[in-house]
């Protein structure tokens, strides 16, 4: 069965990847617009009309009104806008039974990039108990510059922009309700986020002092424990032994993701997720999500 699928948005960093990672599949037909129809709100309508899924590769605002315009078409939204709205079922499928509901959803909203890397870290260590909700966590990261869209791509390309620098200074990143509603957090962590002089890749971290944990055994072997138990049969998540590296960039192109538990064997522990902020961070999860909703085996069209 051949399955119509409407990107709307696909000029877009994360549209282009996700028609790449469509294009050739016998399973799905695109339906795209001539550049010139891509903001005609009537040329619009009709291929939200003709989809079986829309896909949103848009600014929040403007996929709030797609979202509007789409009726009774599925969607898949990948802006930040209905992550956290009621009605929206959150587009991250290694979630306790979330693959079964994102494949009845009428509307999923796609994972944020930094939210792939800190909820998969934290998810598994509060339901276990070893992270409470209330817990002072702090994350950091580094993403490469492209997921600051096309005004930030635009000052790398024109040497314009610093070699590294932080954001989000005032503790307000958007990611951070999502963070917390599905990495089962009831205080609000702290989060510095970073982006570097590369394209795409990522490294995000959840730092803790393992010693003051609940529970009866504290350190690396209980949390790692945890991580394993939680992505035992996953196609794309794996943790990994510690190691001495840790490369942002080594899964680009990838709807893969690392998770590893750091740190030095006495209580202080760095756990470390990467990921592609553009793969599985945005276009990779997408099509992930894609592959739920159509009922096709979920790692096709990736790797």
């Amino acid at each position: 069965m051949t399955h119509a699928v409407f990107i709307d948005g696909e000029a877009g960093t994360t549209g282009l990847q996700i028609r790449e990672r469509l294009a050739g599949r016998e399973d799905i037909r695109l339906i795209q617009l001539d550049d010139d129809r891509r903001k005609d709100h009537d040329a619009r309508a009709a291929a939200f009309a003709e989809a079986d899924v829309a896909i949103l590769c848009l600014p929040d605002d403007a996929a709030r009104q797609a979202a509007a315009m789409a009726g009774d078409t599925r969607l898949i939204d990948a802006s930040t806008a209905h992550r956290t709205a009621p009605g929206w079922i959150y587009g991250m499928p290694e979630l306790p039974g979330q693959r079964s509901r994102i494949a009845e959803a009428r509307r999923v909203a796609n994972v944020g990039c930094y939210a792939t890397g800190s909820i998969a870290m934290l998810r598994p260590l509060t339901e276990a108990g070893i992270v409470p909700p209330d817990h002072g966590v702090v994350l950091t990261g580094i993403s490469g510059y492209s997921g600051g869209g096309k005004g930030l791509i635009a000052e790398y390309n024109a040497g314009s922009a610093p070699d590294f620098y932080l954001y989000a200074l005032s503790q307000d990143h958007k990611h951070l309700p999502e963070i917390m509603k599905y990495g089962g957090l009831t205080r609000k962590p702290l989060f510095q986020p970073a982006v570097g002089r590369f394209r795409q890749g990522m490294a995000v971290q959840l730092h803790l002092h393992a010693d003051s944990l609940p529970g009866q055994v504290a350190g690396h072997a209980r949390i790692e424990a945890a991580l394993r138990d939680f992505y035992a049969d996953d196609p794309f998540v794996t943790v990994e032994a510690a190691t001495t590296r840790i490369d942002p960039q080594a899964l680009n192109g990838t709807n893969r993701m690392t998770l590893s538990v750091q740190g030095d064997g006495q209580g202080r522990v760095t756990v470390i997720a990467v990921l592609d902020n553009l793969g599985k961070g945005a276009s990779g999860t997408a099509v992930q999500n894609l592959n739920v909703m159509l009922g096709a085996k979920e790692t096709v069209g990736l790797t």
